[in-house]
C-alpha cells in the first residue's frame, strides 16, 4: 500500500515538474511586447510619455485655405454665421472677429463672464487655442462645442473667418523650423565642458599626450626630469 502511495506521489511530482518546465519554455517562446508603432492612431490623442511638442507642430497659417475652412465652418453653422450684418444666433455673429475684443459683444451678444474676463483681442494664435478647446481656454464658458483637434482644420477655418471681414489681416508667416534636439544638446554640452588649462594639465599629465601636446611645465615636468 505504501509503495502504491509512493508511486502515485512520484508521478504527481513528475507531472508538476513537466508542467512547470512547459510554462517556462512557453513564456520564453511566446511573450507579449508593446508594438513600436500602434496600429490604430487616434486623432488628438497623445500616447503616454510622448512629447506633445513633437506631436503637434506650430500651425502654418501661411498655407491655410479659406475654401477648406468654409467646409469646416459647417460644424459651427448651427450656432454661428459669418455674414456681414448677420444676426446673432445661439452664438455671436463672427463677421470681423479677428481683431475684435475677446468676449465684449461687438455685435451685441451677451458673452459669459468666463470669456469676457480673458482680456485682449482675438488673433490667429488665441483663436486657434479657443477653437482647440473652448472649455480649456475659458473654463466656465457657455460654449458647449468640444473643439477642433486637427490643427489644419483650425488654420483653415480661421483663414475663412479672416476673409469675412471689412479688413482681412495678412496671414502669419510660416513658423521657423526648430533646431534639431541632438544638435542643441551637443551645443549645450560643449558650453558646459570644462576647459583644461596648462596648470591643470601639468597636475594630471596623463590627460595630455601625443605629438601635438604642449610641453608641460611645473611639478609634473620637474618630476619627469628627476
Amino acid at each position: 500500500m505504501d509503495d502504491r502511495n509512493t508511486t502515485i506521489a512520484g508521478w504527481v511530482l513528475f507531472a508538476g515538474i513537466i508542467a512547470l518546465g512547459g510554462s517556462i519554455v512557453t513564456s520564453e517562446v511566446f511573450h507579449d511586447e508593446r508594438p513600436e508603432k500602434m496600429g490604430y492612431p487616434i486623432e488628438g490623442v497623445i500616447e503616454e510619455g510622448a512629447d506633445a511638442a513633437a506631436v503637434e507642430k506650430p500651425i502654418d497659417f501661411s498655407v491655410a485655405d479659406p475654401t477648406k475652412g468654409e467646409q469646416v465652418f459647417k460644424k459651427c453653422a448651427a450656432c454661428h454665421n459669418a455674414d456681414n450684418g448677420g444676426a446673432n444666433a445661439l452664438g455671436p455673429n463672427l463677421w470681423g472677429v479677428l481683431g475684435e475684443e475677446i468676449g465684449k459683444g461687438a455685435h451685441g451678444f451677451a458673452f459669459s463672464e468666463a470669456l469676457a474676463g480673458k482680456g485682449g483681442t482675438w488673433d490667429f494664435a488665441n483663436l486657434s487655442e479657443w477653437l482647440a478647446s473652448p472649455k480649456k481656454f475659458a473654463p466656465g464658458t457657455k460654449m458647449t462645442f468640444a473643439g477642433l483637434s486637427n490643427p489644419e482644420d483650425r488654420a483653415n477655418v480661421i483663414a475663412f473667418l479672416n476673409a469675412h471681414s471689412n479688413a482681412p489681416r495678412p496671414l502669419p508667416a510660416a513658423p521657423a523650423a526648430a533646431a534639431p534636439v541632438a544638435a542643441a544638446g551637443a551645443a549645450e554640452k560643449g558650453e558646459k565642458e570644462p576647459v583644461l588649462t596648462e596648470q591643470k594639465a601639468s597636475a594630471s599629465p596623463k590627460n595630455v599626450g601625443g605629438e601635438g601636446a604642449a610641453k608641460l611645465t611645473g611639478p609634473a615636468e620637474a618630476k619627469k626630469t628627476n
